[in-house]
């Protein structure tokens, strides 16, 4: 039987890590960073740390792939003798990416298009971007890897906490996070996506150090039925590298049965929706 030939596509705000990435030719789709100056490719002519530094002065604006650069990515895909795609995006309740690419899929021609809504956001969303990629390597059929991918969304989950709400605000990405009251009383919430991939509050801690706490605890939680699981922190700027440095430390001695242990700088796009500072710890149940 002739192997089938899957290509696995992604855009930048899923944040597939760069070893994922090229290990098994993950192609990704870059979100647009607007600032007055002009727009920036998410990861490719801007990083998140010169968002950061710009952010005093404006706070940019992202955007949607365009449909003519989507086409253009799949005509690539197309070119190097794919047959199928499973193109597995951030959460369609965060972003009108997941339609842009569904619309442009149902229109295109020549490649049958699996079009996936993680309901997830950043490494949250990676995570299943990465366990496509090796299914794919692995030779699992068409059928049962997207049946597989759609059941095993629930299995990830990222909590993170970020010093300000102020840019989720900026950037209407509030969702069901409660903002005024808790940053009165520095009520620190712990946000993740709910069932419909929408931004919520799952816990409400006061001050920094009680948040980190309480967000790896939840972490521990989620992953304690589980044998085999990944891990991932996503750390906003410099200003969190070093914390997010510490957390790992802690998470390996908590959880120290994981296959994977992700560690990265979040992209440049959802930087600019969380600001500097930002600290997100991802888990994925394998088994």
């Amino acid at each position: 039987m002739n192997k089938e030939k899957i290509a696995v596509l992604t855009d930048s705000g899923s944040d597939v890590p760069e070893a994922v990435r090229q290990k098994y030719d993950v192609k990704v789709i870059p979100l647009k960073i607007i600032f007055e100056d002009g727009e920036y490719v998410d990861k490719v002519n801007i990083t998140a740390e010169e968002v950061y530094e710009r952010m005093d002065e404006e706070i940019p604006k992202t955007s949607l792939p365009d449909g003519e650069m989507i086409r253009e990515i799949l005509d690539g895909i197309k070119a190097e003798g794919y047959e199928k795609v499973l193109a597995i995006t951030i959460s369609s309740g965060l972003s009108g990416t997941n339609n842009m690419i569904r619309v442009v899929a149902e229109q295109y021609e020549g490649l049958d298009i699996f079009v996936l809504d993680t309901k997830n956001i950043g490494i949250g969303s990676g995570f299943t971007v990465a366990e496509a990629a090796r299914l794919v390597d692995q030779e699992m059929r068409w059928d049962v890897l997207k049946d597989k991918l759609q059941k095993d969304i629930e299995k990830a989950k990222v909590f993170f906490h970020v010093p300000t709400l102020e840019y989720l605000q900026k950037g209407g990405r509030i969702g069901l996070v409660q903002s005024v009251l808790g940053s009165m009383m520095n009520l620190k919430p712990i946000i993740t996506c709910n069932e419909d991939g929408i931004y919520h509050t799952v816990a409400k801690v006061r001050g920094k150090a009680k948040s980190v706490s309480k967000t790896v605890q939840l972490v521990e939680e989620f992953a304690s039925s589980a044998k085999k699981y990944n891990l991932a922190i996503a750390y906003g700027g410099k200003t969190a590298l070093k914390e997010a440095e510490a957390i790992r430390l802690e998470l390996k001695e908590k959880l120290p049965d994981f296959e994977e242990f992700f560690f990265d700088q979040v992209s440049p796009a959802l930087g600019v929706h969380t600001g500097p500072g930002l600290i997100g710890i991802g888990v994925q149940i394998l088994s």
